[in-house]
């Protein structure tokens, strides 16, 4: 159920989950793939406004919208860019990563056979995913710069009918875990979490949204 006080402990998650990046001029947008399709939306936006002369997009179907798309995120992420008016040269799609990390892998991958090598990345996640992934990709590409962002909205906004309140705060536990327990997995590097982030985190796994942690 969520009632206030779960909604005044999981904002402060939300806020801990933001990394507070401005956009500067980059080399390549990158956009992770997810069920999110407003990550799309901003990652078009930044491209239009000049950030970046390419675009990445990145994702097969991963854990949450296998059961939702037939087609990779990727894919749909790319007819979005499109019809927001991103030239189809400037896109690249990498469309068989199903985590994180193969998101990182895999684009440095695709990159590389097209002899590009770009130095400096503006990555586009979700909000409450930009902590992880920044943490992902240092890992995995430590050489490269990175700032991270993500659509512009308040987490009191964030919720609709397709990404339902219940499924945020779950996913936001379970991130929160992860940015924990993965360092020492050598799937990121480490982030120092505050004692009242994690206090609201045992808070809310105490009152039942473990959905998403990693077993």
């Amino acid at each position: 159920m969520i009632t206030q006080q779960v909604l005044v402990e999981a904002k402060k998650l939300w806020d801990y989950h933001h990394m507070h990046h401005t956009p500067s001029q980059s080399d390549c947008i990158l956009a992770l793939g997810s069920h999110d399709l407003r990550v799309a939306d901003r990652a078009a936006a930044l491209y239009l406004e000049g950030w970046a002369p390419i675009l990445v997009l990145s994702g097969g179907l991963g854990y949450l919208t296998k059961g939702l798309w037939k087609d990779p995120e990727a894919d749909l992420f790319a007819r979005i860019a499109l019809d927001k008016g991103v030239p189809a040269e400037a896109i690249f799609i990498e469309n068989k990563s199903t985590n994180t990390g193969e998101n990182i892998q895999f684009t440095r991958k695709l990159l590389d056979e097209k002899g590009l090598h770009p130095n400096r990345f503006l990555l586009v996640q979700k909000p409450y995913m930009e902590r992880r992934s920044y943490a992902t990709f240092k890992k995995q590409w430590p050489d490269k710069d990175l700032l991270v962002t993500s659509p512009q909205i308040a987490f009191e906004d964030y919720a609709n009918d397709e990404i339902p309140m219940e499924r945020v705060i779950n996913s936001m536990v379970g991130d929160l875990q992860r940015i924990r327990i993965y360092p020492a997995k050598g799937f990121q590097i480490p982030q120092d979490i505050p004692d009242e982030v994690w206090t609201a985190y045992e808070k809310l796994v105490a009152w039942g949204f473990t959905k998403h942690l990693a077993s």
